[in-house]
């Protein structure tokens, strides 16, 4: 168990796994713009998972070479927006690995986080596999998660926010 802080409240961070895709761009804007209301902060996590292809090194440099510049890409991309909605700007953080495993590394180490928004993927293939695994306390997230429908508009998500 975490231990408790008194002012934890006072400093709420919401934490927000990106990607690039609609639906964490629909779960960045919420989380935006509650941290904007709330006088709390925002960090983004993008985590690249590791590929199969290590048989072929040169390749695999190359592709993990991609993957890095993507990744900053993005997150310059999302923090230009939370920036945009009037918060601070965010902490960002690009780790290699699970992406499960990564967030709850994260949240671990960074005490302020108080709360993890993911985006319901669209369509009906399901709420995707991440909100999945979460939601059925298969991963170790011991903080509050918001999940927000992924297809939401920007009007509709201001509108909740």
């Amino acid at each position: 168990m975490r231990g408790m802080d008194i002012t934890q409240h006072l400093q709420r961070k919401f934490l927000i796994v990106v990607d690039g895709t609609p639906e964490s761009h629909a779960a960045l804007r919420f989380a935006a713009r509650r941290a904007h209301g709330t006088g709390g902060s925002v960090a983004l996590l993008l985590v690249i998972e590791p590929e199969s292809h290590d048989h072929w090194l040169g390749v695999s440099t190359l592709m993990k070479e991609e993957a890095e510049m993507e990744a900053e890409r993005i997150l310059t991309e999302s923090a230009a927006l939370v920036e945009m909605l009037g918060g601070e700007k965010p902490k960002t953080h690009i780790r290699h690995g699970q992406l499960a495993e990564e967030i709850v590394r994260l949240i671990d180490e960074d005490r302020a986080i108080s709360t993890l928004v993911l985006a319901a993927a669209v369509g009906g293939a399901g709420p995707g596999p991440l909100v999945s695994e979460i939601g059925a306390g298969k991963s170790s997230v011991h903080i509050p998660v918001t999940i927000v429908p992924g297809d939401l508009s920007d009007d509709e998500i201001d509108a909740l926010t």
